[in-house]
């Protein structure tokens, strides 16, 4: 097997568009589980469009649901930082440092997942009423199966909690804000027996968008009741995650901003952004001439290789504008000067076929692993080419 190099590793943390700042590393004070502790502001920054974070790191509350409780790795992926590319509008990267969540743990996410209990249900499992904390619409039990799945289905798969501090004129960092990320369900699935096939219900994106208002300004109490966040400022943005099978992820719909001491949710503002799968009927039908270029594009690779047929995009789009394209091509290799070869000629293709204006990655692949990576960032004059060892 071979081994992915260090340098590569280190690429895909360097792929910003803006310098970097070497600005000295700061010691500051820090608020942990009720104590003062020293904590360090790392000197290095990848670019102006991330957060800083403080060190020693301190993993989430809720570390590892996520992964469990998603369809896809793309979900997983997009919905964490999407999640964070939300909370720029309220938190400059300039004036906060990221912290994961610390409010919300493991027990306290799995807990507000569940189904509400009725009374009896509450019984069988021994719960008493106050631990009748689930957010999901309840399921008697009673009736026809496929009848109760669908209009009741489990809206809510997941939230993600992210803090953020701020560092005040005497050196001490606090919490300054925290966002939430509701993950909801474009699909619901249920087995009508244990083991048994898996069903599934669409859900439609209009109720799926108001369920999710409803479960956010329950969430939103709850989260006042927290002594750390009765008086900061508080985001929570609704993610629809896509179906199991799907090979681009999900979205973000909308997001709210409530300010710090409020109980109430005032507004929802839409989010525009998409993902597409390029080729595909539906990209085609509504981004015509981003398709014919990544057509051209898919076709110049196969001529290199005329027996190969496996370029495959998936496209970001914000406000209907191409933003982000990310294409794997899957090929074999029979020679490291065979892959030299190949990446060089597609990286001149990257540079002539797409705009200026969108970033593009590729990432060659061959049954070995990772050969090869190209990354042109938005306006960038010359691409960044990685190839493994």
């Amino acid at each position: 097997m071979r081994k992915h190099s260090i340098l590569g590793m280190l690429l895909i943390l360097l792929l910003a568009g803006c310098a970097p700042s070497f600005d000295d590393e700061q010691e500051v004070v820090k608020d942990s589980k009720d104590k003062e502790e020293t904590a360090i502001i790392p000197k290095y920054k990848i670019s102006d469009e991330y957060y800083q974070t403080i060190l020693p790191f301190e993993p989430s509350k809720a570390r590892g649901l996520v992964v469990s409780n998603l369809n896809t790795r793309y979900d997983i992926e997009e919905f964490e930082n999407g999640l964070m590319r939300l909370a720029q509008n309220q938190f400059n990267p300039d004036d906060y440092l990221f912290q994961e969540g610390q409010m919300l743990d493991s027990s306290t996410i799995s807990s507000w997942l569940n189904r509400k209990y009725t009374k009896s249900q509450l019984k069988e499992k021994d719960l008493k009423a106050s631990e009748n904390l689930g957010l999901n619409p309840v399921d008697t039990g009673k009736g026809d199966i496929d009848k109760r799945n669908e209009e009741n289905p489990i809206y809510l798969a997941h939230i993600l909690e992210h803090n953020y501090l701020t560092k005040t004129e005497d050196n001490k960092v606090s919490l300054g804000g925290v966002v939430i990320g509701l993950a909801l369900n474009s699909v619901h699935y249920y087995q009508k027996e244990a083991y048994g096939a898996t069903y599934e219900t669409k859900i439609d994106s209009k109720e799926l968008k108001r369920e999710g208002e409803q479960i956010a300004e329950e969430v939103l109490k709850r989260l006042r009741k927290t002594e750390k966040l009765k008086n900061v400022p508080i985001t929570i943005a609704l993610f629809e995650q896509n179906e199991k099978s799907s090979v681009v992820p999900g979205n973000f719909i909308s997001y709210t901003n409530i300010e710090k001491s409020s109980n109430e949710i005032k507004k929802w503002n839409s989010v525009d952004e998409k993902y597409y799968l390029f080729p595909s009927t539906k990209a085609e039908k509504k981004y015509r001439d981003d398709i014919n270029t990544f057509t051209n594009f898919k076709e110049d690779v196969e001529e290199y290789f005329p027996n190969f047929n496996g370029v495959i995009g998936r496209a970001f789009y914000m406000d209907n504008q191409l933003q982000k394209l990310n294409i794997d091509i899957p090929i074999q290799f029979y020679g490291n000067s065979e892959a030299i070869g190949f990446t060089q000629y597609v990286a001149g293709l990257v540079m002539e076929r797409f705009p200026k204006y969108i970033s593009v990655q590729v990432s060659i692949t061959s049954v070995n692993g990772p050969e090869a990576l190209i990354v042109r960032q938005a306006n960038q004059d010359e691409p960044t080419v990685h190839i493994y060892e």
